[in-house]
């Protein structure tokens, strides 16, 4: 097989599989509500049964309860006050701090992330509505889709070798240029002002250091995929671990910044 070829050997299995979370996660989308919530409750907690795979192995039970946990608690903050729904989200978290032996902040740390990124999604589908929902996950896809073929069409100089060997500058600054566009086309629709092209670049960004951190996680354990769930793309963390960044991203800043821009 050449070069050109073993480039391009995982493309049709990870297309296949990108086609069904796309047709699956857009009917979430639409349909909002609480098929929405208990849809991210899932993919949170699953999220978090692999963190823990990854970081503590030998304690496969301790995976399922604290995803199980995890998932339930994100899903009942939903229908809960912000205030309340805080230490609802963050409990799970020190349940796992005294249950695990090893890698406690990596868990903490990373797993907190994961609970505030479902909660902030399901706020702006809950408060914002689809359009800005599907504005949050365009931003995020076209990052990684530009990302993947400018890295593998131009090439260059790799962004972070020793964690992410596949990624490149090429490929990061395609990410931002892709959002750029996505944010122009989103005011275009919208209204909003143009400081929107500014927050989907940063958003990007945003996105591209979720990648990046559970990269460090995965190069830390040894492990080449969060799990092997989604074919081609290996496990669900794997595959919204950009999506997480954004989210805690503009759950943060979407307070201070007022969110969307000149339509509040």
């Amino acid at each position: 097989m050449s070069t050109s070829d073993t480039k391009w050997s995982d493309l049709a299995v990870r297309m296949a599989s990108a086609a069904v979370m796309v047709v699956v996660g857009l009917a979430g989308v639409a349909i909002g509500g609480h098929p929405f919530n208990a849809m991210v409750a899932v993919i949170c907690g699953l999220c978090v049964w692999e963190l823990v795979r990854m970081l503590a192995p030998q304690a496969p039970a301790q995976a399922l309860q604290l995803g199980l946990l995890s998932g339930a608690a994100l899903l009942v903050s939903a229908y809960l006050p912000a205030g309340w729904a805080l230490p609802i989200l963050l409990a799970p978290m020190m349940v796992g701090f005294g249950l695990m032996s090893q890698h406690r902040t990596i868990f903490m740390s990373y797993a907190v992330m994961v609970q505030l990124a479902g909660f902030g999604i399901m706020s702006v589908r809950g408060d914002l509505g689809f359009g800005w929902m599907l504005w949050l996950v365009v931003v995020v896809v076209v990052t990684d889709v530009g990302g993947y073929f400018a890295g593998r069409l131009i090439g260059g100089p790799k962004f972070w070798p020793r964690v992410s060997p596949k990624k490149t500058w090429s490929g990061t600054a395609a990410g931002w240029v892709a959002a750029a566009i996505v944010g122009w086309i989103t005011i275009a629709l919208t209204g909003a002002t143009s400081g929107l092209i500014g927050i989907s670049i940063a958003l990007s960004m945003a996105s591209q250091m979720g990648d990046i951190a559970e990269s460090a996680i995965k190069r830390h354990t040894g492990v080449k995929d969060s799990s092997t769930l989604i074919p081609g793309h290996g496990g669900v963390l794997d595959r919204f671990d950009g999506m997480m960044g954004a989210s805690v991203f503009l759950l943060i800043v979407g307070q201070i910044i007022g969110f969307p821009p000149g339509l509040v």
